[in-house]
């Protein structure tokens, strides 16, 4: 008789244990995430970082509406995934890449094995430039980041298990390539 109350008091106990663990999985942060998508986070923020300076300097350097147009959308899509991803890593408790003052404060030594990141002599030279010439660079620089943002995409979706990085992964990959497929357009006009 004994051994059956231990067996009861164990059966009855086993729904708290299971509602114990459950309890927190419905936070947002106790999500879980491996180190695909801390690495996707990490590696996407500076990434995006770099696409919304390079959007910026058609501000006063195109000498197309269809640039300055698509340059600000580039910045209204990337920034908000910035602030998802960052609100992600601090809830992972990970590190989240620094801010950077300018193009020239960006560390671009240590992000050049990332897809699509462009060199400190590149940003140098797009910063060089203004009008058509501006236009042209810009294009193609944004198109090659943009074919690495997809590349970067892929690889979260194909690892990563956070369901929300996978999502966002799956966004950028769609978005980008139809920017991709509209920047090819203005470069040949």
């Amino acid at each position: 008789m004994r051994i059956n109350r231990t067996f009861a008091t164990l059966l009855a106990a086993l729904p708290l244990v299971a509602l114990a663990a459950c309890s927190d999985s419905d936070e947002p942060s106790a999500k879980a995430f491996n180190d695909a998508d801390v690495s996707f986070a990490q590696e996407m923020i500076p990434h995006h970082r770099q696409a919304t300076e390079m959007a910026k300097l058609a501000e006063d350097r195109t000498s197309s509406q269809e640039v300055l147009d698509l340059a600000s959308g580039i910045i209204a899509a990337q920034q908000p995934e910035i602030d998802t991803m960052t609100g992600w890593l601090e809830s992972w408790d990970e590190d989240v890449p620094g801010e950077s003052g300018g193009m020239e404060g960006m560390d671009h030594g240590s992000s050049s094995d990332m897809p699509g990141m462009m060199s400190d002599e590149d940003l140098s030279r797009l910063e060089s430039l203004s009008g058509p010439a501006f236009d042209a660079e810009f294009l193609t620089m944004m198109i090659e980041h943009h074919e690495g943002a997809i590349e970067m995409a892929s690889t979260e979706e194909a690892d990563g298990t956070y369901p929300d990085a996978v999502a966002l992964a799956k966004k950028v990959q769609k978005d980008q390539a139809a920017e991709i497929k509209k920047m090819s357009a203005m470069r040949q006009s």
